[in-house]
């Protein structure tokens, strides 16, 4: 069986001793790096109100990385779309596939994508308890002009979304994104980095309950998954050891930037936050070429998907890149 297709999901990682603006100066740089390595595709995930992840505003970072590449795809992993009025996200992601025709993927999400009290800043009291479905719907309303005779926004005009409406892919940690998806027969990708325990059911979930439709025929699943390779085991869990780090201060409430390689080496661990840090690495795909290919193999076995996207966890961007470039050469596609 040939190797699936390659891609990526940055979060425009900021590390402590780095600035913003390097960081998403790093996010082009790696952007064109895996083009020319033949990636697929390029997504910025929404984040919002954490220190180490700069990516809140995907559909500007997006417009910013078609510019500077040419041929693969860019997208978001994904827009929260409670967050936002869906006529904005149509106005906006209408606006880059007319910049950028036949490049641009919205991935869609339900869920915030931060704490609540910044999603109620997001949201002004609104969206966050309306039905997925229901927003979608109106998404393509403004899309595709399709509002029926009688709809309060059957004169609005979405330019330039109607005529640029670039592939929509439903984003999901649990059966529900997964079911929607096979409802509606869109393409489903699931964030297995983050909910892998979850992984096989909602495939299984998605898989069987999928209705062709005018925009897939068959099944269409990814998987977001980590993947961190160096030239040793050893030195891939020390490339990978400041985001283990960064994810527990995270689930400790002490969000930050990333720390750097020396502030993770020097890192004074408890026992119980050294069993975290461990769990966390045995959890992803970390390690020197042949195990990383063994993990993956396993992985790909298991669920059958048709398109991997990676986030390569390393903060220091020189190393982030020679990670996608030994992953290419293993993986092969």
């Amino acid at each position: 069986m040939s190797p699936i297709p390659l891609s990526v999901l940055d979060l425009v990682p900021v590390r402590r001793d780095a600035t913003v603006t390097e960081a998403l100066a790093e996010s082009v740089a790696l952007a064109r790096h895996v083009e020319a390595l033949g990636y697929r595709r390029y997504w910025f995930a929404e984040h919002h109100g954490m220190p180490g992840i700069a990516s809140s505003a995907p559909a500007v970072i997006i417009g910013h990385v078609a510019a500077a590449t040419s041929t693969i795809r860019v997208g978001s992993g994904g827009v929260m779309l409670p967050n936002h009025a869906p006529l904005a996200v149509a106005e906006q992601f209408g606006t880059l596939e007319a910049l950028f025709p036949g490049r641009i993927d919205l991935g869609i999400g339900r869920a915030p994508g931060t704490d609540q009290l910044t999603a109620s800043a997001l949201r002004r009291g609104g969206r966050g308890g309306e039905d997925l479905a229901e927003q979608l719907a109106e998404l393509w309303g403004f899309f595709r002009g399709s509002f029926p005779p009688g709809h309060p926004y059957a004169a609005i005009d979405a330019v330039p979304a109607v005529g640029h409406e670039p592939p929509v892919w439903i984003l999901g940690s649990s059966d529900y994104g997964a079911r929607l998806a096979g409802r509606l027969g869109l393409p489903f990708a699931f964030a297995h980095h983050f909910a892998r325990h979850n992984t096989l059911p909602a495939l299984a979930f998605y898989r069987d309950g999928f209705r062709a439709s005018k925009t897939l025929a068959a099944p269409q699943a990814m998987i977001g998954a980590i993947v961190v390779v160096a030239d040793t085991d050893d030195e891939a869990r020390r490339l990978a050891l400041p985001t283990a780090l960064a994810f527990l201060q995270l689930r400790r409430g002490r969000p930050g930037r990333y720390p750097t390689l020396e502030d993770a080496a020097a890192f004074p661990f408890t026992a119980d936050e050294r069993e975290f840090v461990d769990g966390w690495m045995a959890g992803n795909v970390i390690g020197g070429p042949r195990s990383v290919r063994a993990q993956l193999d396993a992985l790909l076995a298991a669920t059958r998907v048709d398109e991997l996207m990676v986030l390569c966890a390393i903060p220091d961007p020189e190393a982030r890149q020679r990670s996608y470039t030994l992953l290419r050469e293993i993986h092969g596609a």
